[in-house]
């Protein structure tokens, strides 16, 4: 008798499952309005993409890069002035730029906002000093958000202000530095800050470093503009200047372009 009674419940059972199993009216129409599309229904010809001729090197500025330095006279005197707008105090020789101690900072004449910028430094091959003593400079983007530039081989100071720190701000992801003397690099994309009408801030700073090749800031969205003592905190600004640090150490610089993006 049990077993009578179960054949039934089996049966309502599958039916239930089969008629779940059966499409809906929309979802055969839904397939019925894929099988109208075509691929070309999802391709997109117009504009045409910019055509960009990449270096031969990666280190190579591509063909619509800015120089910013080649390493010559003519290129550091046309691109770069110290903090008041005069002629820089420091030396130009052997393909690069190295920091005068005591002369003060450098800027860049052209203003920026969003840009990929290629930029290479080297510390000095005599060793002086230690932590934040030992071959530092530092890079501004905006002339406001310090890059650390930094000796920091076998060379302890703290996380936020070593070599490839936003300084104060973003430990770098890993401690990718060459030895003293050596050239190294740092490939950064970055995007400027927006500004609402009442200076509050829309959309903060973005960046992203390589150096040397390897990721050691992943697009952080940055606090403020850097300071030593203090919390981060932004002013609205636009368009400004790239800035190199004199911070008393011999730092050399080399092989400077940007991108606008």
């Amino acid at each position: 008798m049990k077993k009578l009674l179960l054949i039934p419940a089996l049966l309502l059972a599958f039916n239930v499952i089969a008629q779940k199993a059966e499409p809906t009216k929309e979802e055969f129409a839904k397939k019925e309005e894929l099988a109208k599309m075509k691929p070309e229904m999802t391709e997109f010809w117009d504009p045409e993409v910019a055509v960009v001729t990449p270096g031969q090197l990666p280190s190579d500025p591509p063909s619509d890069a800015i120089i910013l330095f080649d390493g010559t006279q003519e290129s550091f005197n046309a691109n770069w002035t110290n903090s008041k707008g005069e002629p820089s105090g420091w030396t130009v020789a052997d393909h690069c730029v190295t920091v005068t101690k005591g002369t003060g900072g450098i800027k860049s004449k052209m203003e920026l906002m969003d840009f990929q910028l290629h930029i290479e430094w080297r510390t000095p091959a005599e060793v002086k000093g230690e932590s934040q003593g030992r071959g530092n400079s530092g890079i501004f983007l905006q002339g406001r958000y310090e890059l650390q530039v930094l000796d920091n081989y076998e060379n302890r100071t703290y996380r936020n202000g070593q070599a490839g720190s936003i300084y104060k701000q973003y430990a770098p992801l890993v401690n990718a530095c060459k030895k003293p003397g050596e050239w190294q690099v740092y490939d950064v994309i970055y995007t400027a800050p927006r500004f609402k009408e009442d200076g509050t801030v829309f959309s903060p700073a973005r960046v992203t470093v390589l150096q040397n090749g390897v990721l050691v800031q992943n697009n952080i969205s940055l606090f403020g503009h850097t300071e030593y003592i203090g919390i981060p905190k932004y002013a609205a600004h636009g368009a400004a200047s790239l800035e190199l640090q004199d911070h008393g150490n011999p730092v050399s610089y080399g092989n400077i372009w940007v991108r606008k993006l």
